[in-house]
């Protein structure tokens, strides 16, 4: 079954463009023009990935992410001005996985989209095994985008499990902002300074206070490391 791909764009040109591109290459395309119909479809559609413009005319896009979000960890792919650096930070804040500049190619984005969506094919597997960190405290699932915190589950996005899984990988060791974005990101998506960004959303996630981290700790000047007790 081919899969969804819902894009949320007031441009209407562009929308058209991305959609006779992906339909090209095998995907089930919905558009949306304006926030509110893009909530509507995925709601009603359920997509695989979503690609978000942050700039629409009724609801904006940051307001969308954090709706999807609510509900959601399909990956979400936002679209962004080059100017727009505070909305492109706010979006990866709200639980965004990757961004895109405009302009940008079509190859490019494909790219991008078969990234993310290489990880979430990935089925989980029948056995769990566990990474366990605080005497049990907090369980880290390697295999599937989730943790367990106290005995209560929570789900990750892709983009927090496979950074997640790259500093406890690393546990005790200091990694800077640019090893960090050089790794969890190869294809170079990840502007080192926005590294932040994503390790402040994953201590939201995996925190029990995420005001006084206990597992994802900053060393400033050098960089974070996940600890080991």
């Amino acid at each position: 079954m081919a899969e969804t791909i819902l894009v949320v764009e007031d441009e209407a040109e562009l929308a058209e463009l991305i959609r006779r591109f992906l339909e090209r290459r095998g995907f089930q395309v919905v558009l949306a023009f304006n926030g509110t119909e893009g909530w509507q479809k995925f709601q009603e559609h359920q997509p695989d990935l979503v690609i978000l413009d942050l700039m629409l005319p009724d609801i904006d896009g940051l307001e969308v992410c954090r709706q999807i979000r609510a509900v959601s960890t399909v990956p979400i792919l936002i679209l962004t001005a080059r100017a727009a650096v505070e909305e492109r930070v706010e979006g990866l804040k709200l639980g965004a996985d990757d961004y895109i500049v405009k302009p940008f190619s079509m190859e490019e984005l494909l790219a991008r989209i078969d990234a993310h969506l290489r990880r979430v094919r990935l089925p989980p597997p029948g056995k769990r095994i566990y990474w366990r960190f605080g005497e049990g405290a907090l369980l880290i699932d390697p295999q599937y985008p989730r943790v367990i915190l106290h005995g209560e589950e929570r789900l990750l996005t892709e983009t927090e499990h496979r950074l997640l899984c790259y500093l406890a990988e690393r546990a005790g060791q200091t990694l800077s902002p640019e090893e960090i974005a050089r790794n969890v990101w190869p294809d170079g998506s990840v502007d080192p300074q926005n590294v932040k960004w994503y390790i402040w959303r994953l201590r939201q996630r995996i925190e029990p206070d995420p005001d006084q981290p206990r597992f994802l700790l900053t060393e400033r000047g050098h960089g974070y490391r996940f600890a080991l007790g």
